[in-house]
């Protein structure tokens, strides 16, 4: 298969995951991390707990890869077939390993079990010839093993042992046997919100280079907004950032506006952050969110150093006695009105004793929209140093959508009066 590139596959097993019971999170995170590594994917397949399918997807994948990670079907139950599966592939036998039996039976004895369960043999099995890849945090290690001259890795299902075990055995594995030939991917993320992503192309585009060398952009667009993914292929580390450095550069005027910055790659963080530079605290007031930007802000460590407090005021109730919004504001404009958007905010922040507040309230569906407020229509303020901004938008989602973006806007929307001083 020459010097190039090594790339991946990965079989991921499992009926559960065909079923929608389970979210197959391992191949994202596998994807990922070769990348980091050099070591692309190139190609997944998602296939049922059958030892046919299971070798007919290896032989597939070791067609087109030099790596074959096969995640899942290596625990004690009946349907976990990936060790038979492989061995009736390669016809090489299983055998138990007595170190790996001993460590078994040591771990269920420290859990208060006399005798191994009969089951768990099982996962004591090692196809001839396989070099075994410990598993520090279960009982199912991983095994590596030739197949047509690719190497095919096992590894288990469960997700926190996966990322250990790739981690301690298959990144040092990998980096051995590919030494030379791996490219990591060099990656640069511009973070923005309150911009469509057809808007933020069109501007994009317009300032992007010619020559975008070994780079390429990506556009990842969610509820909170669009991330630019610039990334860099095939080059060093010097080079890589030259060339992202220069994109970048180039792309600022475009972004400015919308962009923030955030190695959380979340709002939250660089609301956090920017309160903490300026030595603001913060408090929240909220209807149709729930409490969503609260949960956000206290979600990243340290939200103690600016976060004063927050309130869902749902029933009109709160928003008047509790808030002090006034009651003549409610029947005159409606309780989804700036107005009242810009009363919570101030009345969060003086209730709370914090130096800015934020107060949203809006109708986020399904029902309750009107041909004046339709479903959608958030109203949001923010609170700072005296002076009161609000925004009125209809947002476009189901309720879980109207509530993420009515989040995100509002944070947004002091961040940027805390960027302008």
């Amino acid at each position: 298969m020459g010097a190039s590139v090594p790339a991946a596959a990965i079989v991921a097993i499992g009926d559960e995951l065909l079923l929608g019971d389970t979210i197959d999170t391992n191949s994202a995170w596998l994807g990922r991390r070769l990348a980091d590594l050099g070591v692309p994917v190139c190609r997944g397949w998602t296939i049922p707990d059958a030892k046919a399918d299971i070798a007919a997807a290896v032989v597939r994948a070791a067609a087109l890869a030099e790596v074959v990670l096969v995640t899942g079907g290596l625990g004690p139950t009946p349907d976990d077939r990936t060790r038979e599966a492989l061995a009736d592939l390669t016809g090489a036998a299983l055998r138990v390993d007595r170190d790996l039996l001993a460590g078994l039976e040591d771990r269920f004895r420290s859990r208060g079990y006399e005798l191994l369960p009969e089951r768990n043999v099982s996962q004591a099995q090692v196809l001839e010839g396989a070099r075994i890849l410990p598993n520090s945090l279960g009982t199912a290690p991983g095994q590596a093993v030739e197949v047509e001259g690719s190497l095919v890795i096992l590894l288990p299902g469960v997700p926190g042992e996966l990322v250990r075990l790739v981690e301690e055995q298959v990144v040092p594995l990998l980096s051995q046997r590919f030494a030379g030939r791996l490219r990591p991917l060099h990656h640069r993320r511009i973070h923005t919100t309150g911009v469509p992503e057809s808007v933020l192309a069109e501007m994009v585009e317009s300032a992007l280079p010619q020559d975008m060398g070994p780079v390429a952009l990506a556009y990842l667009p969610g509820l909170g907004g669009v991330e630019l993914r610039l990334t860099a292929r095939g080059v060093d580390n010097a080079e890589a950032a030259r060339w992202l450095d220069s994109i970048e550069e180039a792309l600022e005027p475009a972004v400015r506006e919308y962009r923030y910055y955030s190695d959380r790659r979340d709002l939250a963080d660089a609301l956090g952050s920017a309160l903490v530079a300026a030595s603001r605290t913060l408090a929240v007031a909220e209807s149709c969110t729930g409490g969503l930007i609260a949960k956000r802000l206290t979600d990243l460590p340290g939200a103690s150093k600016y976060f004063v407090g927050g309130l869902v005021a749902y029933d009109d109730r709160i928003k008047t006695d509790v808030l002090g919004v006034s009651r003549e504001d409610i029947e005159a404009h409606g309780v989804v009105s700036e107005d009242v958007a810009a009363a919570m905010a101030r009345g969060v922040a003086q209730t709370m004793g914090a130096d800015a507040g934020l107060g949203v309230t809006g109708i986020a569906g399904p029902g309750g929209g009107s041909d004046q407020k339709p479903v959608g229509t958030v109203c949001f303020a923010a609170y700072f140093d005296g002076r009161c901004e609000v925004r009125r938008e209809r947002f476009k989602g189901d309720r879980t959508g109207i509530r993420e973006r009515a989040a995100q806007a509002t944070m947004a929307l002091l961040l940027r009066m805390l960027e302008a001083g």
